[in-house]
């Protein structure tokens, strides 16, 4: 007679470590931008490297934020957000709404000029391209949030976009 072993269910396979996953997600090249809500003092931004377009009817792209950031709870309040896909030259602001300054809240947004899109979001005008959004919906998941935005202005900007590949912050060179 013999003793078969069930296989084991999705549920019971462990997850890896989240060291092990940084260190592999370090080898996937991705655009850095900053998302930014809100008007006057109520702005409130910070770095991101998980922007992704998701759906073209409609168009929607999607950005996981920090569950504990302020930019979380405002786009929340809000319903609404900006992403500014940032350039090659624009290196300091990443680290600056990425916290390696110290600064923060509205004083992020005090080294670089910015405009008021059509949903009065903080736009970098001088920005790759920049895009607003309209909360669509949005899904917890972890520490983190995605946030679902349909997308309802662009703003096209140049130069050489900033990506993030292997911990480094890098320009990608265009023809």
């Amino acid at each position: 007679m013999s003793h078969h072993q069930l296989p084991p269910t999705i549920r019971d396979i462990p997850s890896i470590q989240s060291a092990e996953f940084r260190q592999a997600m370090r080898h996937l090249a991705s655009g850095v931008a900053i998302v930014a809500t809100g008007a006057a003092d109520e702005r409130r931004g910070m770095t991101v490297s998980s922007v992704t377009s998701i759906s073209m009817e409609p168009p929607c792209l999607l950005v996981g934020i920090n569950a504990g950031s302020e930019t979380h709870d405002r786009i929340l309040a809000s319903r609404s957000f900006g992403v500014s896909l940032l350039r090659s030259d624009q290196e300091d602001l990443a680290l600056r709404f990425g916290g390696q300054e110290g600064a923060k809240g509205v004083h992020r947004f005090d080294t670089a000029p910015w405009i008021r899109g059509v949903l009065d979001v903080p736009l970098l005008p001088n920005a790759c391209c920049s895009l607003e959004c309209v909360l669509y919906d949005h899904k917890v998941v972890g520490t983190h949030t995605i946030f679902i935005g349909r997308i309802v202005a662009t703003r096209a900007g140049q130069g050489n976009p900033l990506i993030n590949f292997r911990g480094a912050l890098r320009t990608l060179l265009l023809d």
